[in-house]
């Protein structure tokens, strides 16, 4: 666990951000009192079922990658 004084911790904040997503805890003190404690969040852990199921619902037509003749002409590719 490190302990830093406001000063040092508004200068040093990004260092210390760093040091959180590490796994180390940072208190923070002013005038030598503990008054907070920077510590970090816990990423939600996602199943690969979920991960997988993101797309349930999304449906694509048949003709999804078939250009209209006006469009396609206007492309050149007719």
């Amino acid at each position: 666990m490190t302990r830093v004084g406001m000063h040092e911790a508004k200068t040093k904040l990004s260092q210390l951000v760093a040091a959180v997503e590490s796994g180390e805890e940072v208190v923070l003190e002013r005038r030598g009192v503990p008054v907070a404690r920077l510590v970090a969040i816990e990423k939600p852990k996602r199943s690969r079922a979920e991960l997988c199921g993101s797309m349930k619902g999304i449906w694509i037509a048949d003709d999804f990658d078939e250009l209209p003749d006006d469009i396609a002409e206007a492309f050149g590719m007719r």
